[in-house]
C-alpha cells in the first residue's frame, strides 16, 4: 500500500478505497484537522482512526476521542509501535458495524434499516446522523435497559469518561428527531440513574395510564410540541 500525503480529509474520497484504518498526522493536515476529523468520524463510523502528533494537550486528545478518534499516538514513535496500535484498534468491535443479513426492524411507525444506516416513517427519512443511528439500532436490538457506559462502549467503541454526558446529549437529539418524524409515539424511555431502554408506545396509551387529574394539566395546542420536547429530555 502506498501512503498518500494530503492537507485535507475528504470522507467521500476515502469511501472508494474501502480502508480499514487511517492514520492522520496533525502536522500534515494542519488547520483543517478538527473539522476534517469530525466529518470523517461522522461519515465513516466503522473506519479505525489513529492520530499521530507531536506535543498535544489532554484537552486536545480527549476532544479527538469524543469526536470518534480510536487512538492518539505521540511522536516520535517507532513504526512497530504504530502498527501495533493500529492492530489493537482493528481487533475492537467497530462503531456502526452491522451484520450483512440484518433485516429491517419495525417499531411503532418507525422502520429501522441497517442496510441504509437510516430510519424511516413511511417513505420519509428521519435524517439521523451516523452516531444517532448507531444509538437507535443498539437500543432497538436490546430488549432491556442499557447503562450509559455500555452504550458508550458498544455504540462508539471506547470507554466512557467519568462525568461525560455525551450519551444523554445524543439521546436528546435522537428523541427530538423521532418526535418530529413520529409525533404520536414515544420510543426511548429514561431509567433515571441507570440508562435508557427502547420501548415504543403510542402517546395516548401513556395519557390513559396517567394519574387522575393529570389530563387537566396538559398544555394548550400551541404549547404541545414544546412540552413534549421538555418531557423527552434524559
Amino acid at each position: 500500500m502506498e501512503p498518500v500525503l494530503a492537507a485535507t480529509v475528504d470522507p467521500e474520497a476515502l469511501v472508494m478505497h474501502r480502508l480499514d484504518a487511517l492514520v492522520l498526522d496533525v502536522a500534515i493536515v494542519g488547520e483543517n484537522f478538527w473539522p476534517g476529523v469530525e466529518r470523517l468520524c461522522e461519515r465513516l463510523p466503522a473506519l479505525a482512526v489513529v492520530v499521530c502528533s507531536g506535543h498535544s494537550s489532554v484537552a486536545q486528545r480527549v476532544r479527538g476521542l469524543r469526536l470518534g478518534v480510536d487512538a492518539w499516538v505521540t511522536k516520535p514513535c517507532h513504526p512497530e509501535e504504530l502498527i501495533g496500535v493500529i492492530g489493537a484498534v482493528l481487533r475492537r468491535p467497530r462503531r456502526g458495524e452491522l451484520p450483512l443479513d440484518n433485516g429491517p426492524l419495525t417499531a411503532g411507525e418507525l422502520t429501522i434499516r441497517p442496510d441504509r444506516h437510516q430510519a424511516y416513517v413511511g417513505q420519509r427519512s428521519v435524517g439521523l446522523t451516523a452516531r444517532e443511528f448507531a444509538l437507535l439500532l443498539l437500543l432497538a436490538q436490546n430488549d432491556r435497559v442499557l447503562e450509559r457506559a455500555e452504550i458508550y462502549e458498544r455504540a462508539w467503541g471506547y470507554a466512557m469518561v467519568h462525568g461525560d454526558r455525551s450519551v444523554d446529549v445524543f439521546v436528546r437529539k435522537l428523541r427530538q428527531k423521532l418526535l418530529v418524524a413520529s409525533l404520536g409515539w414515544t420510543y426511548v424511555n429514561t431509567h433515571f440513574g441507570i440508562g435508557y431502554r427502547f420501548a415504543p408506545e403510542p402517546k395516548r396509551a401513556k395519557l390513559d395510564r396517567a394519574p387522575c387529574g393529570q389530563h387537566a394539566q396538559l398544555p394548550r395546542s400551541g404549547q404541545h410540541h414544546q412540552a413534549e420536547l421538555v418531557a423527552a429530555g434524559p
